[in-house]
């Protein structure tokens, strides 16, 4: 356990930016799927007004 947490704290930096970087592809997949989504409801909405 000892060999574990001198690896940690020798790394902490690493783990934060891949932390940190996780959260950022999360945020980004995100908003990419509800770009895509909005998107539908514009076409689906610009649809109905032309064909009233």
């Amino acid at each position: 356990m000892e060999g574990f947490y001198n690896f940690l704290i020798s790394n902490a930096i690493f783990i934060v930016m891949i932390i940190v970087l996780i959260v950022w592809i999360g945020i980004f997949t995100f908003l990419y799927n509800l770009d895509k989504r909005l998107k539908g409801i514009e076409k689906e909405i610009k649809g109905d007004k032309h064909e009233k």
